[in-house]
């Protein structure tokens, strides 16, 4: 994946800090599978389904924008 496909975006880390950080979409679906595979190890913790969530949606958000971008 090329430079120009990155983008910005603010997250916030398992501490709850919010951080300013350059994500790639396969950054974003690495840290997806690890996180689906901590909810396989922790079905009833409602963090890490949270943290889930919040890289669904980043992710989401970044296939939206390429989309675009491509079209």
């Amino acid at each position: 994946m090329s430079d120009s496909e990155e983008t910005t975006t603010t997250g916030t880390t398992t501490t709850g800090t919010t951080t300013a950080e350059t994500t790639t979409t396969e950054s974003l679906q690495h840290a997806l599978v690890g996180q689906l595979m901590a909810i396989i190890g922790a079905p009833d913790d409602e963090d890490v389904a949270r943290a889930a969530d919040d890289i669904v949606q980043a992710l989401d958000v970044r296939l939206r924008e390429a989309q675009t971008a491509a079209a």
